[in-house]
């Protein structure tokens, strides 16, 4: 018997190393989530995923290269945002020692999504990695 979940929707699109793919990324998962019937928190999923997106603008795609967006939804209503890139290194929630959470000009991307998603985590690619976030029961 298979035990791997099983995708009832799945979207996906390549983005180049472009300003303009931020808000193309967050208009893609919206229309997704409007197919699919998602209302519940699909503020909270468009906001992760400007977050994510512009994390790997900024800190994941070399010059020349891009990101690729995947959204899926299981049975059981479970979404799950995934951004790959190509690049080094591995996100964090930024804290600077001496300086408050509320005073820091960059670093507020993750800790919106720590707070507005159930999960997320970052898992190897070669090259690079996947940041990625749930949520879960939308109530579709």
């Amino acid at each position: 018997m298979n035990e791997e979940p099983q995708h009832i929707d799945l979207r996906e699109r390549f983005y180049l190393r472009e300003r303009q793919s931020v808000p193309a990324a967050r208009e893609f998962a919206r229309e997704a989530l409007a197919d699919w019937g998602v209302g519940s928190r699909a503020d909270d999923v468009l906001l992760c995923v400007s977050e994510l997106a512009t994390n790997a603008l900024l800190h994941g795609v070399p010059p020349g290269r891009g990101f690729r967006l995947v959204i899926r939804r299981d049975f059981g209503n479970l979404l799950r945002v995934e951004v790959h890139d190509s690049g080094d290194g591995s996100p964090h929630i930024a804290d600077q020692p001496g300086r408050g959470r509320d005073q820091e000009e960059s670093g507020r991307g993750l800790l919106l999504v720590d707070a507005l998603a159930d999960k997320w985590d970052v898992g190897p690619r070669n090259p690079g990695k996947i940041v990625w976030c749930e949520f879960a029961a939308l109530g579709v």
